[in-house]
C-alpha cells in the first residue's frame, strides 16, 4: 500500500487454507499471486519467471507509449505548422490573383491609354509635317539656307515621331487583339512579306534564300508583321560592304529544345521558323532584353528604329502561346527563331 513500494510485484507464500476469503484479500491488498506451504521451488521460480517477463514487457510498453505520445506531440506541432503554412499560403495566393488582376487591368488600361494618346498624338505632327512642306515648296527663295536646313531637321524628327507613334498603336493593337486565327498557309505570308520588301532587298542586293512553311491556325496578320518585322530587321542590321545573306527556313523540333520552355511543355511538338542573317549580330547576353519595348542596342543615329519592333514580335509570339527566342555574335549574324506549337 506504500506508493514507494507499489511497482514491486508481491507474491504470498501461505500455510493457511481457510479459502477464497483470505486469497480475496491478499489480492485487494496488492498481491499478483499466492502459492501454499510446502513450497514447490521449481514452480516458485516458474512463477517469479512469469512476472519478470511482464515487468519487462510492461516497461518496454511504457518506454513504448512515451515515444508515441512524445510523436503524437510532435506530429500536433507539426499539423499546427502545416495548418499555418497553409493559411499563410492561402493568402499569398489570394493575394497574387489579386496582384495579377489588378496588373491585368492595369495592362489594359495602359493599352488603351497609348492607343489613345498615339492617335491624338498624329493630328499635330501631320500640321507640322505639312507646313514644313509648305514652306519648302511655296516660300522656298524666302528661306536662307540655314534656315532650310534646320526645317529638314524638324522634319525628320516628326517622321521619327510619326514612326513611333505608329508602332506605338501597333503594339497596342496586338495587346488588345486576340481573335482571328485561321488555317494559313505561311507560304502565301512570306511571299507578301518579301514582295512588300522587294524594293529594299533589290537596293541591298540581298541573297534571301526560303524553305517550304507549314499550315497552321494563326492570325495572319499578326504572324505577316512579325515576319515582316523580322526580315526587315535583318536587312537593316547588315554589315557595310558585305552583300546581305538571309535564310528563312523550317523544322520540326520538340518543345525541350526551346531555351526556358515552360514546364511541362517539354514533350510538345513546334514548329520553328527561324530568320537568319550575316549582319552585324549582337552579344547574346543582351538576347532577352532585346525583346523589351523601346530597348535597343544601337542608337537611332546608327541604325533607325524605334525599340518596339521586336517587342511586338514577342507580343505576337505569346497571342500564339509560342515562344521567339534569339541567338547571336558580334559580327557574325543573327538568327530569330518563332516556335509555334504544331496542334
Amino acid at each position: 500500500e506504500r506508493d514507494k513500494l507499489r511497482h514491486i510485484p508481491i507474491i504470498f507464500i501461505t500455510a493457511n487454507n481457510y479459502g477464497d476469503e483470505n486469497i480475496f484479500k491478499g489480492y485487494e491488498a496488492g498481491a499478483v499471486d499466492y502459492i501454499y506451504k510446502p513450497i514447490n521451488t521449481a514452480l516458485l521460480r516458474a512463477k517469479v519467471a512469469v512476472f519478470i517477463d511482464l515487468y519487462k514487457k510492461n516497461s518496454a510498453l511504457v518506454a513504448q507509449e512515451q515515444k508515441l505520445l512524445m510523436a503524437n506531440e510532435r506530429l500536433k506541432d507539426e499539423v499546427e505548422v502545416r495548418k499555418k503554412t497553409e493559411k499563410e499560403i492561402a493568402h499569398l495566393n489570394f493575394q497574387l490573383m489579386e496582384n495579377i488582376h489588378q496588373l491585368k487591368a492595369t495592362n489594359e488600361e495602359l493599352d488603351h491609354f497609348a492607343f489613345i494618346a498615339s492617335h491624338d498624338l498624329q493630328e499635330p505632327l501631320r500640321k507640322i509635317r505639312t507646313f514644313i512642306d509648305i514652306l519648302n515648296e511655296k516660300h522656298a527663295p524666302a528661306v536662307d539656307p540655314q534656315a532650310g536646313q534646320y526645317l529638314n531637321k524638324i522634319d525628320r524628327s516628326a517622321q521619327r515621331m510619326q514612326h513611333l507613334i505608329n508602332d506605338i498603336l501597333t503594339f497596342s493593337r496586338f495587346s488588345a487583339n486576340g481573335d482571328g486565327f485561321v488555317k494559313t498557309n505561311l507560304n502565301e505570308i512570306l511571299e507578301e512579306v518579301l514582295s512588300d520588301l522587294e524594293v529594299v532587298i533589290e537596293e541591298k542586293k540581298a541573297i534571301v534564300t526560303t524553305q517550304s512553311l507549314p499550315t497552321l491556325m494563326v492570325v495572319p496578320s499578326m504572324i505577316r508583321q512579325l515576319l515582316q518585322n523580322l526580315v526587315s530587321n535583318a536587312l537593316k542590321f547588315c554589315k557595310k560592304g558585305v552583300v546581305p545573306a538571309m535564310s528563312i527556313r523550317c523544322e520540326e523540333i520538340l518543345g525541350k529544345m526551346v531555351p526556358n520552355i515552360t514546364p511541362g511543355r517539354e514533350k510538345e511538338r513546334y514548329y520553328a521558323i527561324t530568320v537568319e542573317d550575316n549582319g552585324i549580330g549582337f552579344d547574346e547576353q543582351y538576347s532577352e532584353m532585346i525583346f523589351v519595348i523601346f530597348k535597343r542596342l544601337h542608337s537611332s543615329g546608327e541604325v533607325e528604329g524605334t525599340g518596339i519592333g521586336l517587342a511586338i514580335c514577342k507580343k505576337i509570339a505569346d497571342k500564339h502561346d509560342g515562344f521567339l527566342y534569339a541567338k547571336s555574335k558580334v559580327g557574325e549574324g543573327s538568327s530569330f527563331t518563332l516556335a509555334l506549337p504544331a496542334a
